[in-house]
């Protein structure tokens, strides 16, 4: 029994020691990629600083304010695309945690849990092209969005810089694009419909497959129920109208 015991212990041991190697080996990784992806955004940010950057794109023609969009439109992204938005502070970690898990499991690096600031983030200072170095530049300029810029101008900096399909960037492009009118105009259904697009403007597109469009319409609106923004009631309505 002896014998077993010291065996036992000694694998416990072993165990112990492994994971300890493994856990510190992991910390290394991270802090490595971490320190690129802090390069990597201090260049990003040198060559186009926030303030610049903002003030061009809120003076570029087209350019719709916050004021200028219909609540179900904004209510509709945030509930699709970031539901926390208004309480985070760019980052979610729950939803990091879970797309990294999803990419552990698969392999790939398809999910990143992305936050509404740290899309605009992307879509301002760098490429789609998923790197660990890139992911953690994107928090990191997620970060300094929320301590620089109001919610609000978040907000409309997204919607003014995400690609709907068909060639249409920003919110006032598609709007008039897609249905002839400002966004101002837009009824409850192509609201709806827009802030489901950008997840995947190519499919989804209602010029390239007005069936898909409106499926995705449906997937925004059952959102929008689920997170209480809307009753099963309105969502029906507002399907029926499409």
């Amino acid at each position: 029994r002896g014998v077993i015991m010291k065996t036992k212990k000694k694998i416990i041991r072993t165990i112990f020691s492994i994971a300890g190697i493994v856990a510190a080996l992991c910390v290394a990784v991270i802090s490595f990629f971490a320190i690129k992806g802090a390069i990597m955004w201090n260049n990003a940010k040198s060559e186009h600083p926030i303030d610049a950057l903002v003030t061009q794109l809120q003076s570029a023609d087209g350019f719709a304010r916050i004021s200028e969009l219909p609540d179900f439109y904004i209510d509709a992204v945030i509930s699709v695309e970031d539901r926390k938005f208004r309480t985070h502070n760019g980052i979610n970690l729950k939803s990091i945690a879970r797309a990294l898990l999803y990419d552990i499991k698969s392999l790939s690096f398809e999910q990143g849990g992305s936050t509404i600031t740290q899309q605009l983030a992307k879509n301002l200072w760098f490429t789609q092209e998923k790197k660990i170095e890139r992911k953690f530049a994107e928090v990191f300029a997620a970060f300094e969005l929320e301590h620089t810029l109001s919610k609000d101008e978040i907000f409309e900096l997204y919607v003014n810089t995400i690609y709907f399909g068909s060639d249409y960037y920003g919110i006032t492009a598609a709007s008039r694009g897609y249905f002839g009118k400002a966004p101002s105009e837009l009824s409850e259904h192509e609201c709806a419909m827009l802030a489901g697009l950008p997840n995947a403007p190519s499919a989804y597109s209602p010029d390239e497959s007005p069936e898909l469009a409106r499926q995705r319409l449906g997937m925004v609106l059952d959102s929008m129920e689920r997170n209480g923004v809307i009753t099963a009631a309105r969502a029906e309505e507002v399907m029926a109208a499409a």
